[in-house]
């Protein structure tokens, strides 16, 4: 449906910015689970090119299809990258990484699957590269199982999670550093830490905003400035932010 190709974009435009390419020249990048070729389309925009992996041979035939700018490898990630040490300059996945966690045959043990796939990714990574993959965890257990293989392979990094406050927006992206430990990039819809200390004062305050699940009440202040966000990523005109944003009118002016 187009509501999922618009998320799948959304998604994709953020793991490349996570990315942190240099904008000085055309990078080759593997995207891994790359199905249809949605975020390869987004890549090729960008002006990059990009090798795709996946394990459907019904998605590649999509792309295909689809004429998408990328080449694509028909291949079971968890057999881990095959490609020469350094030949990337990236990597992104797109809601593909935790099926690593399942054990579809007897065989297949996950953690050992993961680490084949992080360890030959690192290799296949330039020095100083990200990978940057945005998965749905089923749990934390599988969240630790995850990043454990990937630091167990060699890269340093972390969970950044975007809209952490918001059921449905909420995203994680692992983003891992090769060879050079970046400062992990801060997730949307988070306040800066200098923030936080100054708003500990009204916590009690402000748990009202939030109901049950963790979610800003709809219409509060920061239901609407998460909205806003979320619209101005999609390249939307959205009005600036100011201090009556959100604030209720007098009834009678």
């Amino acid at each position: 449906s187009s509501r999922v190709v618009e998320i799948q974009s959304q998604m994709s435009e953020r793991a490349v910015e996570l990315l942190g390419l240099p904008g000085d020249r055309p990078c080759l990048l593997l995207d891994v689970g790359c199905g249809s070729g949605l975020s390869g389309d987004y890549i090729s925009e960008e002006g990059h090119y990009w090798i795709g992996m996946d394990i459907s041979s019904a998605m590649l035939d999509v792309a295909v299809e689809r004429e998408v700018e990328g080449d694509l490898l028909l291949a079971d990630v968890g057999h881990g990258i095959p490609f020469r040490p350094g030949t990337f300059d990236g990597c992104i996945s797109i809601s593909a990484v935790q099926w690593l966690c399942n054990a579809d045959k007897k065989s297949h043990s996950p953690p050992k699957r993961l680490y084949r796939f992080f360890s030959t990714l690192y290799s296949a990574l330039a020095r100083g590269s990200r990978a940057v993959l945005q998965l749905y965890p089923e749990n934390s257990e599988q969240l630790e199982l995850i990043t454990a293989q990937a630091m167990r392979a060699g890269f340093t990094g972390g969970m950044v999670v975007d809209y952490p406050n918001s059921a449905k927006a909420k995203k994680f992206f692992l983003c891992l550093f090769v060879g050079t430990s970046g400062t992990l990039p801060k997730g949307l819809g988070t306040e800066s830490a200098a923030e936080e200390m100054h708003q500990a004062k009204f916590t009690n305050e402000r748990t009202r905003f939030r109901n049950a699940k963790g979610k800003s009440v709809k219409k509060s202040r920061d239901w609407i400035l998460e909205k806003k966000e979320r619209r101005r990523r999609q390249g939307r005109e959205v009005r600036a932010d100011t201090k009556y944003t959100g604030r209720k009118r007098r009834p009678r002016f």
